[in-house]
């Protein structure tokens, strides 16, 4: 069993920046996607990012196109969600996964191990 542990989370005024970390028990090399995922309360779980093999393939929610940037670091077995010019409504549980295999990778059923999650508070 993967393990996944989140850190980086904290409460931010609106326009700021927040750096989240995601570090796996194992080597990420032989993972297809690491991902981030957010829930707000009452919500349902959201893509965020992902990162495939190697990172150099990246791909974003919509809502954070252009101010979210995610890395991925297979030789520390980490990922990385870069966040600027947070915004009220990015208030959420940021949660990492990891997923095997290819194919599509916005989904949360897809992916084969989860963290605990950070949580992230944007204040206006």
């Amino acid at each position: 069993q993967v393990q996944l542990v989140e850190s980086g989370g904290g409460l931010v005024q609106a326009g700021g920046s927040l750096t989240l970390s995601c570090v796996a028990s194992e080597r990420t090399s032989s993972f297809y996607a690491m991902g981030w995922f957010r829930q707000a309360p009452g919500k349902e779980r959201e893509f965020v990012a992902a990162a495939i093999w190697s990172g150099a393939t990246k791909a974003y929610g919509d809502s954070v196109k252009g101010r979210f940037t995610i890395s991925r670091d297979n030789a520390n077995s980490t990922v990385y969600l870069q966040m600027n010019s947070l915004k009220p409504e990015d208030t959420a549980r940021y949660y990492c996964a990891l997923k095997r295999g290819g194919g599509s990778y916005e989904y949360t059923s897809v992916y084969n191990y989860w963290g605990q999650g950070t949580q992230v508070t944007v204040s206006s």
